[in-house]
Formats: C-alpha cells, structure tokens, sequence
C-alpha cells in the first residue's frame, strides 16, 4: 500500500520523560505548537468537496499570449465569460477552481470510498482573480493569488473569505479530553489526495452544514486503539495482548479503552456534507480514517 504524504509535521508529546536517569512527569495538558495564523496560500489553496451544484456560468476563457500559452499563473491577465452587462465591475474579486477526480485512489480504511462518494465531488481552489477592467460582455483580471496552474475553461466564482486567524489559543493542548457529546465522524482523505497529515495541512471530513457545522468551528481529531479498520496497518490484539510480559486477565476491545486525542483543527470551507479543515495542532501524524468531534 503507498502512502501519499502532505505537510507531514511531527509534534510528540509523552506522559513521561526519562533525564539523568530520573523520571520526569509532564501533565497532560501539555505544550503544544500550534500557529496564530496560517500561510494564506495554506488557507485559500486547500481544495473542497460539495454534493452541490456548483455554478458553471462564469468561467475563464483566455488571456493575453492566447496564441502559445495555455496555463496562467500570477500576475498574468485573464479574460472572463461576463463583463458590464452581466454586473462585472472593475475590482470584483473571484475564485478560480476545477472538479478532479483522483487518478490513483488508495483505499486507505474500510469505508473511504463510499464517504468520499458521499462528501461529493472535489474541487481543486487554483487561485484568486481581480477584475481591472470590464467590456459589455468580458472582464479583463489580474491573477493575485496562485495555487496551481489555471487554463481556459475553469470555473470562475465570487471570492468568500475564509478564517486565516488570529487562531483559538492553542498553547495548551489536552490529550485527555473528554469527548463533546457532539457530531462525530472521520478524516477521509487529505489534501492533495494524502492519506497522512499533519500541523499546517488540510483535510476533508464528513461532517458538514447538514450536521450543523460552520466556517470558523473547531474540531478534535481522535483514534481508538485496536479497531478491526485501522489507518495503521497492525497486528490485531496489539493493543492488549501482542506485546509485553505476560498476560492481561482478559481481552480489552478498541471500545474498552480510551480514545487518543491526536489533533485539532479550524473548518475553512463547509458545504452539506462535508468540511475542509486546516491542521492546527497535532501530536503526532493524522491519518484517513481517524476520527473528528466538533469542540
């Protein structure tokens, strides 16, 4: 199996620690890093799902060297579908994106395929446009933010901010927390299609408007130990009775045991079934098919 790997960032926390020989406890609410703000390029370059229907109506055309280029890329200008007649106007701002599929899918954990399904379909954020100009029926834009390659025919659609902070304080993070009591689902796949993510990388969850959710929530990410679906290829009964000396009296399932809380992080993008979330804290390296509570 291939592991696809995305901004993978290791922060290991321990309950314990051994110094000159001597046994050092550390609470468990302990230091964790976690930034105030994030790169924009992090936050507005992140990608979505939506099971809805997104607007085809505005989309980029061309632009100007038309005859030997095909990509844009910043600074470039670009020509719009819509302009004066159509309520373009010179400074507007617009998103520029495009539906992809991924053309090497893993199946990472045992239900990944039919949540992606469900989450819908992926659309990758290219980067920003700013109109400088407008005709009757064409807009004349600047590209001021680019994420990846843009082309003749994307999608184009109005700019909506996205939080990019001063985040919830963070520097102190508890490991053991108890659970919320609020909508739980799962980590189902990176961006950039990465099953393993850390601090400062996105990723896509099953919970969404339709479950209450809204730009600007914080989630936890948590696993249980022991699950018949790990992320983590194991040995079953590791988490009891694989290892160490002797035997445990009996056998403790993965419900039987507490969960481990390994992350957190803040919804960038939300739509009925399903949330980009960006990193913002993590203990050690996330993975599809870990779990999320809303905080």
């Amino acid at each position: 199996m291939r592991a696809k790997l995305s901004g993978l960032c290791l922060s290991l926390v321990f309950s314990a620690a051994v110094c000159m020989g001597q046994e050092v406890q550390v609470s468990s609410t302990q230091r964790a890093e976690a930034p105030d703000h994030a790169w924009l390029s992090t936050v507005y370059c992140s990608g979505f799902y939506t099971n809805e229907k997104v607007p085809e109506d505005l989309r980029l055309v061309s632009g100007e060297q038309s005859a030997d280029k095909i990509n844009f890329v910043l600074r470039d200008i670009v020509y719009l579908s819509k302009g004066l007649n159509q309520g373009v106007k010179p400074g507007d701002r617009f998103s520029v994106l495009r539906a992809e599929d991924d053309k090497d899918p893993v199946q990472w954990f045992k239900w990944q395929e039919k949540l992606t399904r469900a989450m819908g379909t992926h659309y990758l954020d290219l980067g920003q446009l700013e109109v400088i100009k407008v005709e009757p029926n064409i807009a004349i834009a600047r590209v001021s933010m680019s994420c990846d390659l843009m082309q003749r025919g994307d999608l184009v659609l109005p700019f909506l901010e996205r939080p990019v902070g001063p985040y919830k304080e963070a520097s102190v993070f508890d490991s053991l927390v108890p659970a919320s009591g609020k909508p739980v689902a799962m980590v189902v796949r990176g961006r950039d299609t990465a099953q393993v993510t850390g601090r400062g990388g996105s990723v896509y969850v099953n919970l969404g408007t339709g479950q209450g959710v809204k730009v600007g929530d914080y989630f936890r990410i948590f696993r249980y130990q022991g699950t018949d679906s790990a992320t983590i290829p194991a040995e079953k009964h590791s988490q009891d009775m694989l290892y160490g000396f002797g035997s445990n009296p009996r056998h403790y399932a993965w419900n039987d045991l507490p969960r481990e809380v390994v992350g957190e992080g803040i919804a960038l993008n939300v739509s009925p079934n399903s949330a980009t979330v960006l990193v913002t804290v993590s203990r050690r390296e996330i993975y599809s098919g870990d779990y999320v509570e809303l905080e």
